[in-house]
């Protein structure tokens, strides 16, 4: 019920300072109820020192934060109750709490009073839980974006073109007894829905980039047994992650671990070395290898030494076109003059336009380099507070049926079709633009699924 009051832990039991909120018609007075002094009378946006207090016994030293609504994060009267951490002392404060009337919260309900009291659209309600899982710079800059209405003001533009046009085509209709009189112009309707579908495409175009973003990107690294692709793994996550042995197929199973670059998220995973076997065991983590390969965005082939041209052409053909970073590893134990510009190596890197570097995962000869060349190969644009990209597979869905609408309408135009189906499909346009920020969306049960995965407390 939105009339309910409710409260949460807002932070993690067991911290130094655990802060406990409360929202709803009554929660100043329920907050009043266990306070040491009288917050019913409280000025908007003050905090307030004293004792938690139960049966006359001070159960804990606090500072209480009063707002009134709207002035709020959910638009409600609201408080939040600065405590210890203790979990006996929050445990305590909500056990009170739930006596005097509140209800505990369900997860993302406080943003879902928000979204539902006009504090915030619906893309922005759901950066909330973006900010909060962001684990890099580049995902807390999109969604920062998208809290800031990076989204919300691009649709807005988008929307106000469209109402536009979709009224004009409308207006037409209530003076359809005029066969000639037109109130919009066909040919910069044309153009206005060609531009208002390529912003469309591209932002969801962006949600591969999204993706990426959130999920880390996938790197695989591959090569034959006891080249060193666990060496390097472990010199690339500063840390003994997957065992390293002389042993040949001692990597059986894919291993996977993530690091930063540049804040940047990359999934790297170990795969097992390639090579003929009877091993049961052994082929099967040799098939997972080729699965790796097919989901990696980027493939590091590792070799400790200079590959012939027919292997080459094998690795291309397996990656089926995936940046491919060839790395000779093991320069630690090559001959002082090994190095020389004109080898069979640098001359196949060139004819096969992919990047080649010599490195030691033993000793960490190379591993910067190595870095800034997996970086570069996720071709990765700069994030920014202003850019808009889109993360969620719901804005994507939504982009591409309003893509599929518009191109209705652009093809309707070139058919030359009546007012009435060109303004039908602005109208659907215009609905599945809406879904984004949630000015279609009515069920319980589509927004019950959007803040079922927040966190308790927000």
């Amino acid at each position: 019920m939105i009339n309910d009051t409710i409260c949460a832990p807002a932070t993690a039991m067991g911290g130094a300072i655990g802060i406990i909120r409360i929202s709803g018609e009554q929660a100043i007075e329920i907050a009043s109820s266990i306070f040491s002094s009288d917050l019913t009378k409280a000025e908007p946006n003050t905090i307030h020192y004293g004792h938690i207090v139960s049966s006359g016994k001070a159960i804990d030293e606090v500072l209480v934060s009063a707002f009134r609504a709207p002035h709020s994060y959910t638009g409600e009267d609201s408080v939040e109750i600065s405590c210890h951490g203790s979990r006996y002392i929050l445990n305590k404060v909500l056990e009170l709490l739930v006596q005097q009337g509140c209800r505990m919260a369900n997860p993302g309900e406080f943003t879902q009073r928000a979204f539902l009291n006009g504090k915030m659209d619906l893309s922005q309600a759901e950066a909330v839980a973006d900010l909060i899982a962001s684990t890099n710079k580049a995902t807390h800059q999109m969604a920062l974006s998208q809290l800031r209405g990076g989204i919300s003001s691009e649709l807005a533009v988008l929307r106000e073109k469209l109402l536009k046009l979709t009224s004009l085509l409308e207006l037409e209709l209530d003076f359809s007894d005029h066969e000639d009189l037109e109130f919009a112009d066909r040919s910069e309707l044309l153009e206005l829905a060609k531009n208002i579908d390529n912003k469309v495409t591209n932002l969801a175009k962006s949600f591969e980039v999204g993706q990426a973003l959130k999920n880390g990107i996938p790197v695989a690294i591959v090569g034959k047994t006891n080249v060193g692709k666990s060496t390097l793994l472990n010199r690339l996550l500063r840390d003994d992650r997957a065992i390293v042995s002389d042993v040949h197929g001692t990597t059986r199973d894919t291993i996977e671990d993530t690091i930063d670059i540049n804040g940047i998220t990359f999934r790297f995973i170990d795969t097992a070395g390639l090579r003929e076997t009877t091993d049961t065991v052994e082929k099967i983590g040799i098939e997972r290898t080729y699965t790796a390969i097919e989901k990696a965005q980027i493939v590091l082939w590792v070799i400790d030494q200079e590959p012939t041209e027919s292997e080459l052409q094998e690795i291309l053909e397996q990656i089926k076109g995936k940046t491919l970073v060839i790395i000779q590893n093991k320069v630690d134990s090559e001959p002082q003059n090994s190095n020389k510009k004109c080898s069979i190596f640098n001359v196949q890197c060139s004819m096969f336009n992919v990047q080649c570097l010599k490195i030691s995962a033993k000793t960490g000869e190379g591993i910067e380099a190595l870095e800034t060349a997996i970086y570069e190969a996720a071709n990765i644009p700069s994030i920014t507070e202003n850019d808009v990209i889109i993360s969620s597979a719901r804005h994507y869905d939504a982009l591409t049926r309003a893509h599929e609408h518009l191109q209705r309408v652009l093809d309707g135009m070139t058919m030359e079709l009546s007012s009435d189906l060109l303004a039908e499909d602005l109208r659907l346009t215009l609905d599945t633009l809406s879904d984004i920020t949630g000015g279609q969306i009515s069920t319980h049960e589509v927004l019950g699924n959007i803040f079922t995965h927040f966190c308790v407390g927000k």
